[in-house]
């Protein structure tokens, strides 16, 4: 699959619908020309006592590209959400450093996994596409030591799992799926979200608001 982004014209308004700087840099590193209209943090409204990790990252990405889709006439609206997955427990962004520390030490020496919910929201013609990618990962049982060398260098912060695969770290292994969905965006599944959207989008009732059904992308082990 070819790495060019699809063509833009000025009708084709694309917006990051998120202040992160990670999203931002992988679509600026790909290519992509687009604005950034960050959706309104009330839009994440937590977690659902039934919910799964992929329902979870499904819904506040269509609540994302929704809010965002209120405040443009046309473009393409691109939302998400991130969170890790481990023991039966959803992982999103750390509050403090201990909250930091509790996470690192429930992942170190485990199989955990990444979920992002991407939402692809069309104006003026009301169409939306949302998909979830899973990546799993394998962190190594580092030690106290290395988890507070860590913490100490605040790369932790605003990062699901409080962890990024970005910085490099040695103690951290993708076993399947794709690398940029842990950053937060998944770019692969992006551009094939993209090119396919005109055949694939679901009309959204702006009365209702309901999210389009969602297939799950389960990388195999």
């Amino acid at each position: 699959m070819s790495d060019t982004p699809p063509p833009q014209t000025a009708s084709s308004r694309i917006v990051l619908a998120s202040g992160s700087p990670r999203r931002r840099e992988l679509l600026e590193q790909a290519g992509y020309a687009f604005d950034v209209i960050p959706a309104d943090p009330s839009v994440e409204c937590g977690v659902c006592s039934s919910e799964t990790p992929a329902e979870l990252v499904a819904r506040h990405a269509f609540r994302k590209a929704e809010d965002v889709s209120r405040q443009i006439d046309a473009g393409m609206v691109i939302a998400a959400d991130t969170v890790a997955a481990c023991r039966g427990q959803i992982l999103g962004k750390p509050e403090d450093r201990e909250h930091a520390r509790q996470m690192l030490k429930m992942l170190a020496g485990t199989q955990h996994a990444v979920f992002t919910g991407v939402c692809l929201w069309s104006l003026p013609d009301q169409k939306a596409s949302l998909d979830v990618c899973c990546t799993q990962l394998q962190m190594e049982a580092i030690d106290d030591a290395t988890i507070e060398a860590y913490l100490d260098s605040d790369r932790w912060v605003g990062k699901a799992g409080a962890f990024g695969y970005q910085d490099g770290n040695d103690w951290l292994q993708i076993l399947s799926g794709s690398p940029s969905n842990v950053v937060g965006l998944p770019m692969e599944r992006l551009q094939e979200m993209l090119a396919s959207f005109a055949e694939t989008a679901q009309a959204i009732d702006v009365s209702a608001r309901q999210a389009p059904l969602v297939e799950i992308d389960r990388p195999s082990s």
